[in-house]
């Protein structure tokens, strides 16, 4: 484990007396609170958010009733390092995990520890990701590690069960069960709900294995050619053409671990079309559309399980009756790409893998339909639940609170940048250290090892195909951009590449 500089005591994450002590007034009453984690759910993969893919009906249905965030990114676009953040309030560097290799250090400050010493009952249920026992949570049910698609084993307080099943389902199955026979009706709640799903390898559940039977619109980039960007972006290992494997990405060959009625739902769907595959015997371009459809639609199919499965939450919340004192998060910890610029995965500061959804429905105080470009990253999760918890985020944190901005009322000084740093290098796609700064309008990157920089000017490029880096029309912009990011780095307490 990396031990770094900057964890603070719990008291400064968040400062607040005991109900018990001083009532809350009206305004600050405590919500519940659900949040919907899935993984590498790509913004371009939810209707509200403009998908020509795939239609996201339960997602849509939080953006109906509650606020969407159009500019919401990631700090870190890699599974735990972006859990840390969520937890934390604090970067990659503050928080000690940099990457999917250490263990986070439990001891330190994070939301669901300051909502529980608050008085909050508190459940984290589905994919944890961060090697050590999950703290701050009075009840506790996660994957090991990555976990499976089907018949998952999940980890607790007294050890481990296997559940069969399809994981989607058998997630928010356990989460329901909590809600309705374990919680405290007495006390306010934070269920912490984190899918697996859509992460690599993509499995669909039985019950979505037959959407999507018509082919899918290609991106414009699926066949790039990486010409005019850094070096970097025609080395990585995450390409559709060279790196995507028949058998265990597209399904070609059949998962291990499935039950008897589960394997045979699944060769009854797959067995066919992988026999028509092998007798066309497809090369070069027409075998990389073969590859980007199976996998897309995959994809698109393990997304459907995660809106329909958080269907079941709103509806279970709305039967209940405590849909309006109920604050529900829907996000991803990164994006992803569909095949843009002939891509699988994330890591990148590329706009695919650094957006993500962000949707919140919180009928006593957000307006429904309500839309917002506030610049808004991951760290500022932390301080918005504490806050709508009615508690104090400490100064010290990276992030800040959401709730002026859910209510309408966006701070004149809110942040018109962001900043963003990829650590894991060498690690798997071989995609270069980097770390950047992102305006409404421009992009820069730097690519610390290689000395490269890439500047995109996102208006006149949304594709991100052309660095201008060293185009003398964009000196000026460069220039400030390079103080913007040395003033950012500042901010965050994140030491030069160089030093």
């Amino acid at each position: 484990m990396r031990v770094l500089p900057g964890l603070l005591p719990l008291a400064v994450l968040a400062c607040a007396t005991p109900p018990a002590q001083r009532p809350l007034p009206e305004r600050l009453r405590r919500p519940n609170i659900v949040f919907v984690y899935s993984d590498d759910h790509a913004a371009q993969a939810v209707s509200a958010y403009g998908s020509v893919l795939n239609r996201t009906p339960n997602i849509d249905r939080l953006a109906r009733e509650g606020l969407l965030f159009r500019n919401a990114f990631c700090t870190n676009a890699i599974c735990a390092p972006c859990r840390a953040v969520v937890l934390t309030g604090r970067h990659s560097h503050e928080n000690g995990v940099i990457d999917n290799e250490g263990s986070f250090d439990g001891s330190q400050p994070t939301f669901p520890q300051a909502l529980q010493a608050a008085g909050y009952q508190t459940a984290l249920i589905g994919k944890w990701h961060l090697v050590s026992r999950p703290t701050g949570f009075d009840h506790w049910r996660v994957l090991r590690g990555q976990g499976p698609y089907y018949n998952p084993e999940l980890l607790g307080p007294d050890g481990t069960q296997r559940v069969a099943g399809y994981t989607t389902e058998v997630l928010t199955d356990l989460a329901l069960d909590w809600l309705a026979r374990e919680r405290d009706a007495q006390r306010p709640f934070l269920l912490m709900l984190q899918h697996k799903a859509p992460h690599r390898n993509w499995q669909p559940g039985p019950r979505q294995l037959g959407l999507f039977p018509d082919d899918l619109p290609e991106p414009p980039t699926l066949f790039d050619d990486y010409a005019g960007r850094a070096s970097a972006a025609a080395e990585t290992e995450m390409t559709i053409r060279h790196h995507m494997q028949l058998g265990y990405d597209n399904k070609l060959t059949a998962p291990a671990d499935l039950a008897p009625d589960q394997r045979a739902a699944w060769d009854a769907f797959y067995e066919p079309r992988n026999a028509r595959f092998r007798a066309a015997e497809l090369d070069g371009d027409a075998l990389v559309r073969w590859q980007y459809q199976r996998y897309v639609k995959d994809y698109l199919k393990c997304v459907a399980a995660v809106d329909d499965e958080l269907g079941r939450v709103l509806d279970w919340l709305d039967a209940s009756g405590l849909a309006d004192d109920t604050v529900v998060v829907y996000t991803s910890d990164q994006g992803f790409f569909l095949g843009e610029h002939g891509w699988y995965d994330k890591r990148w500061m590329y706009e695919e893998s650094l957006r993500t959804p962000l949707l919140v429905r919180w009928p006593a105080r957000v307006a429904a339909g309500s839309r917002s470009r506030a610049f808004v990253q991951n760290i500022d999760l932390a301080p918005t639940l504490l806050e709508a918890a009615g508690l104090r985020a400490s100064s010290n944190l990276h992030g800040r609170s959401l709730v002026p901005v859910l209510l309408g009322r966006t701070p004149a000084d809110w942040r018109t940048s962001i900043y963003y740093h990829y650590y894991d290098a060498p690690g798997e796609h071989d995609v270069p250290r980097h770390h950047g700064v992102r305006t409404e309008r421009f992009k820069l990157i730097r690519y610390e090892e290689l000395d490269e920089w890439e500047l995109f000017d996102l208006r006149a490029d949304p594709r991100e195909l052309t660095n201008v880096a060293d185009d003398p029309v964009y000196d000026d912009v460069r220039a400030t951009l390079e103080a913007e990011l040395v003033r950012l780095m500042a901010r965050y307490g994140e030491p030069a590449p160089d030093a």
